[in-house]
């Protein structure tokens, strides 16, 4: 299937790669087509592209890399709603911000996909540990690593 993007022109990707979110995304309950696009090997990030919409992708990644100790509940009728078994079947994203210099990733609201069925959700935890905007990592200064010019007198 061949998917327009803004960002990467048109993508070629399996129909095996469509994730559906029937409730569709938090803002965005039109659009409910999606695929994860890994933009190098081995990425921590992806974009969640949407296949009905070009202009629209989120940045989201896998938030146990950053996090180690978040954890999404997942309640016995969300299990149903993904038609998830067992929770090994289930990927948990979230979505990832830019503010100045930090990445920031919404654990407040994450997307869990079945990836058997590859149909997704976002939940919203009513717990209030986790915030919309949690630090997972700072981005160091470009500059920093460049050599000092000499200063004369």
């Amino acid at each position: 299937m061949q998917v327009r993007t803004t960002r990467f022109g048109n993508v070629e990707i399996a129909d095996d790669r469509v994730i559906t979110f029937p409730k569709g995304l938090l803002g965005f309950s039109e659009q409910r087509r999606y695929c994860l696009l890994e933009p190098q090997e081995d990425s921590a990030f992806f974009w969640l592209q949407s296949l009905d919409d070009p202009n629209l992708a989120f940045v989201v990644t896998d938030p146990s890399l950053f996090v180690p100790e978040y954890s999404v509940p997942i309640r016995a009728e969300q299990m149903g709603d993904l038609g998830l078994a067992k929770l090994e079947d289930a990927q948990v994203f979230v979505i990832v911000n830019k503010v100045d210099s930090t990445l920031t990733g919404n654990l407040q609201g994450p997307v869990v996909v079945n990836t058997l069925t590859r149909t997704g959700e976002q939940f919203v935890l009513a717990e209030k540990r986790w915030t919309t905007r949690h630090t997972l990592i700072t981005l160091g200064n470009r500059q920093q690593n460049q050599p000092q010019k000499a200063m004369s007198a």
